[in-house]
């Protein structure tokens, strides 16, 4: 009777073993959609109310990981290659498409692209639909409207104008900044511009959208139309640049060899407590302005106006608005995993609790025909860009920088113009530089 027992016994252990090998095989993965994410200012916002919140109304997880400030054309390739790469990742435009077709699960199809608002400005080749925007952005001079009305109270002004609101041209905005320097002790503030930040990875106001305002008259003037790549490129509007980045630096709360250890955030802050009165950047700022502990500038006194630069008829330009947001889908993933990652971009851009995300933290101006007016985002700074976009004889420039031919270029142009801050080039070889590099870069990934 013992041996038979033990014989039972070990019968029973066999036959359990590879059952439950079998069990803990078949067991179905989590569901999880892998994000990754191109902004670091809004990093927070995904990981700690958008996913909790998305995971509790659906029963997915929702995985994000931010790459750093301008590393996320290395992130994404190193991503990609892994295992568990992301299922969803974002493209800054058709340059960025190109270098990832071989991820961009076709969209037409899915319910993410059926809310889009105007099927035009998704992306794709060969009649797939490979990335679709989620954001509609804007950029110039970010202006704090109590410290220039101070200004304009002024006894001893040098200017006739009396509001922001009359600077239209790059000779007006020249006099008010370098008057306003004069007057920096009786504004109470360091300088009239946040530092020009040249810490690494923090170049890209320069580089990229700076950059972006000689490059669209230059376009504009040899009628090369909108997002075509071209090799004729020779900075020939680099005086321009020049005016308005020099004066930049010269009326700054930072004097210049102290700009390489300046960053983005630095120079928000900078703004957000009240010891700059201008700072260029886009309407993503409004968070990391309103997010600064101790901000001491109203959300009515924030405002925008276009970046002047003395290019004649300047006074009809408004501020550069358009779109380098894209996202796509890995076609790498299974078909399940795509599906989800479907659910969340419909949910995000659709939901009650995810358009609430978008207005209040993301504070996203969306191309979506799922937002109410009463939905759209109420943040200074988005308000502002909607009434520039909406202003009666102004003409919106566009994101011309999509075309730039590599990342390599804006590596190029932001050292040199490092090396000009630094005195160790003069601006006409930042300008030929440039030019010629533009030529090689194009050659080099035609």
């Amino acid at each position: 009777m013992k041996r038979t027992l033990l014989l039972c016994l070990l019968a029973l252990m066999v036959v359990a073993s590879p059952l439950s090998a079998a069990g803990i095989q078949e067991t179905a993965p989590a569901k999880e959609v892998y994000f990754l994410n191109f902004k670091p200012e809004i990093a927070d916002v995904y990981e700690s109310k958008i996913a909790p919140v998305f995971e509790k109304e659906t029963g997915i997880k929702l995985k994000v990981v931010t790459a750093a400030s301008g590393t996320y054309a290395q992130t994404l390739k190193s991503e990609l290659a892994k295992n568990n790469p992301p299922t969803i990742f974002q493209t800054n435009g058709p340059v960025g498409l190109k270098d990832s077709l071989a991820y961009t699960a076709d969209l037409k199809g899915t319910d993410f692209y059926k809310i889009l608002s105007d099927k035009s400005m998704a992306l794709g080749v060969g009649g797939e639909v490979l990335a679709i925007p989620y954001a509609v952005e804007g950029y110039g001079i970010i202006y704090n409207d109590a410290i220039m009305r101070a200004y304009f109270a002024l006894p001893n002004k040098a200017v006739k104008i009396n509001s922001a609101d009359e600077i239209n041209n790059f000779a007006t905005l020249k006099a008010v900044v370098e008057d306003m320097q004069k007057n920096k002790a009786a504004l109470g503030i360091q300088g009239v511009f946040a530092s020009t930040s040249f810490a690494a990875g923090n170049a890209w106001r320069w580089d990229t959208h700076l950059v972006n305002v000689p490059l669209y008259w230059e376009l504009r003037e040899k009628n090369i139309p909108f997002g075509e790549k071209t090799r004729d490129f020779d900075f020939t509007y680099n005086a321009q640049m020049k005016n308005i980045f020099d004066l930049y630096l010269n009326n700054s709360t930072t004097a210049k060899g102290l700009l390489g250890s300046k960053s983005v955030d630095d120079a928000m802050a900078e703004f957000a407590l009240g010891q700059a009165a201008m700072v260029q950047n886009g309407n993503w700022g409004a968070s990391q302005i309103l997010g600064v502990k101790g901000n001491k500038v109203a959300n009515s006194d924030i405002k925008f106006m276009p970046i002047y630069t003395g290019v004649k008829g300047e006074e009809k330009i408004g501020l550069c608005i358009g779109t380098e947001n894209y996202l796509c889908i890995n076609k790498q993933v299974s078909a399940e995993q795509q599906k989800w990652a479907d659910q969340f971009l419909t949910w995000l851009f659709s939901s009650p609790s995810g358009k609430a995300f978008v207005k209040n933290d993301l504070m996203f101006i969306t191309p979506f025909n799922t937002f109410a007016d009463n939905e759209l985002p109420t943040d200074p700074l988005a308000k502002d860009v909607i009434r520039w976009m909406n202003k009666s004889g102004v003409t919106s420039l566009s994101w011309d920088f999509s075309i730039i031919p590599s990342k390599e270029w804006k590596n190029q142009i932001a050292a040199a113009l490092a090396d000009y801050i630094a005195g160790r080039k003069s601006w006409g070889e930042v300008a030929a530089h440039g030019a010629d590099v533009w030529k090689r870069e194009f050659d080099l990934t035609k």
